[in-house]
């Protein structure tokens, strides 16, 4: 979508109101904000770091006193901490549209990326010397493709998404994309781009850490090779939370990780100097995982229970028309600019609009209760978490951007 100032319309304040109050009525999803620890402020920025839910300190608080204070060592088998990874992985799957066995939970973001671009081009094989990474990306998937980069004796290609079908050729052994861009939103084509990608004889990698919560992703159906995504986000595990990895059944027997550590190993307890791996996904795994922030995560997920992926695709693309629409009707011309694209189909579960006074605006909402982020130097970014966020949050959040934007002079960029 090309970028388009915002103009004034005649759709009364009440009557969006109104409007909102009654969506939230009819809306499928809206018991579940009652699973989340939320004060009376709108939090829109869920794509940050998710909601407490309000089931999980008691859960922690077991762990820490019963299965650490009490069983101690013993917890490693009868609380099922060795396990855990991959248990928690299999809850994940269904988010993403993955099969049981493919997915393991452990490491950062970060660790993940690097074992997958690494791995991604040793499946790839000789003759391919290039890695296309996602010239927008999230800072981290660029440094960390570089680094791998090095350790195979690759070349990075930086190439925008639009751009990956005329930059794929014979030297492409791997391409590193995002599903949703993180500044603005725009929800790229998983299929179209992980087709092409096979086409030219590479492997996909895909980052869903703005996508897996929010929308389907379908990483089993569209023949995703491998994938990465955190869980602190939409999903909701906690600051931290440990991120996941995703390994198509067809690449685990070949999966060459480059972090061979102990977790992975055929035998783990055998103790042995040579490194021997284990089969399926537990391949992924690396060092002793953290338990506590693991089975936080695992705690977190139960709000997912008889929550479909679909009916929350659904909520996220009304709950973002809302919004844009309240925005176009409160908000005075030319003060805010939508960079999040128009088109459903090219739409995450966040919008972001870019304002000259961005970083004064965003701090004044904050004071005013509606969190969202801010993106330097220009944009206000807010998240829609289905689970948790109403009509009526939209609508509220709309309305106070709109007082902020009166209070503050345009230009003024100090606050």
């Amino acid at each position: 979508m090309s970028e388009n100032t915002t103009t004034t319309t005649t759709a009364p304040t009440e009557n969006l109101r109104e409007r909102a109050l009654k969506l939230d009525a009819t809306d499928p999803l809206a018991g579940r904000r009652a699973l989340f620890a939320l004060d009376d402020g709108v939090y829109l920025d869920g794509n940050s770091l998710g909601a407490l839910p309000v089931h999980v300190p008691a859960r922690v608080q077991d762990v820490l006193t019963r299965q650490w204070g009490e069983l101690r060592i013993r917890s490693w088998d009868e609380s099922g901490w060795w396990t855990a990874p991959e248990r928690i992985g299999d809850r994940i799957a269904p988010l993403v549209g993955a099969a049981a066995g493919q997915i393991v939970v452990g490491d950062s973001t970060s660790v993940n990326v690097f074992k997958a671009v690494v791995a991604a081009v040793r499946i790839a094989g000789e003759g391919r010397d290039e890695i296309l990474v996602d010239a927008t990306t999230f800072p981290t998937d660029g440094y960390i493709a570089s680094a791998a980069a090095r350790l195979t004796g690759h070349r990075i290609v930086p190439v925008a998404p639009a751009d990956v079908l005329a930059a794929l050729g014979p030297r492409t052994a791997a391409v590193l994309l995002n599903h949703v861009d993180y500044r603005s939103g725009r929800l790229h084509d998983l299929p179209g781009l992980t087709a092409a990608v096979h086409a030219a004889g590479a492997v996909a990698v895909w980052d869903l850490c703005h996508s897996a919560g929010a929308l389907p992703v379908g990483l089993d159906e569209h023949r995703v090779d491998l994938a990465v995504g955190c869980t602190y986000k939409y999903l909701n595990g906690g600051p931290g939370s440990p991120a996941y990895l995703y390994v198509a059944e067809r690449h685990q027997a070949v999966f060459d990780s480059p972090l061979p550590g102990w977790n992975s190993h055929a035998d783990p307890f055998g103790m042995t100097a040579g490194y021997a791996p284990a089969d399926g996904s537990v391949r992924g795994r690396v060092g002793t995982p953290d338990i506590v922030s693991m089975l936080t995560l695992e705690a977190a997920l139960d709000v997912w229970d008889g929550v479909s992926v679909d009916a929350v695709r659904a909520k996220s693309l009304a709950l973002t028309d809302f919004f844009l629409e309240c925005v176009e009707a409160y908000v005075p011309a030319g003060r805010v600019v939508s960079v999040t694209p128009a088109a459903h189909a090219e739409r995450g579960s966040q919008v972001a609009l870019r304002c000259a006074e961005a970083e004064p605006v965003m701090r004044r909402l904050i004071e005013r209760g509606v969190v969202g982020d801010l993106r330097r130097p220009d944009v206000l970014r807010f998240g829609f978490t289905p689970l948790y966020v109403g009509f009526a949050d939209a609508e509220r959040a709309a309305r106070i951007l709109a007082d902020v934007l009166a209070e503050v002079p345009a230009g003024d960029t100090v606050g």
